[in-house]
């Protein structure tokens, strides 16, 4: 389908890291506001949403009204950084891999292409790392991803909004990661000080 350049799309990535249902609920929640721009997915990422959901990820995301883009086709608009929305960009989840090309700027498929241009161009980037427990290589990576301007949010639901279902949890993250993109949303209950409930914060 034809796209047009606008200020409110995002264009959103999805890795090979667990929690492939992260990046297919924000794409699902995005094209649902008329906000998405595309969708680039990686082959490790078909490989883990089979494996977790039990079903291709083309066909998780065949009802989306945006294209979909394989990170090994270089000639997709994405490519460029003339063709970066906005917006701004989320990889979710985002494994350690495509992490650490965005710390070390490693333009290797078009995912990490996507993001380092997004950074380019002072846009916000929002990095969904999903792995636990974290090493020394994961952490610096981290710092150096943030230093290059990039928002790191790991997947580390909260409980304050008392979730009941893994579909609760899943959707604070992504709410989060409309937070961060500067995007207004009603998906989770946020945290009020003078409601009964557990100590915390978001």
């Amino acid at each position: 389908m034809s796209q047009q350049y606008s200020a409110r799309r995002v264009l959103v990535a999805i890795t090979g890291a667990s929690g492939i249902v992260y990046g297919v609920r924000l794409a699902e929640t995005l094209n649902s506001m008329k906000m998405l721009e595309a969708v680039i997915y990686t082959r490790s990422a078909e490989l883990v949403a089979r494996e977790e959901m039990g079903r291709s990820l083309v066909d998780l995301l065949g009802g989306l009204d945006a294209p979909v883009y394989r990170d090994d086709e270089l000639d997709a608009p994405y490519a460029s950084s003339s063709r970066i929305p906005a917006g701004g960009m989320a990889v979710a989840p985002c494994s350690t891999r495509t992490l650490a090309a965005v710390a070390h700027g490693i333009a290797d498929n078009l995912v990490a292409r996507a993001a380092l241009a997004t950074l380019r161009l002072r846009r916000r980037l929002v990095l969904v790392v999903r792995e636990t427990p974290l090493g020394l290589a994961e952490i610096r990576n981290m710092l150096l991803a943030a230093e290059n301007g990039a928002t790191v949010l790991p997947a580390s639901p909260a409980f304050y909004h008392r979730p009941r279902t893994i579909e609760d949890m899943v959707m604070f993250i992504v709410g989060k990661v409309l937070d961060a993109l500067g995007i207004e949303h009603g998906l989770y209950r946020r945290w009020r000080l003078e409601e009964p409930g557990p100590l915390g914060g978001g």
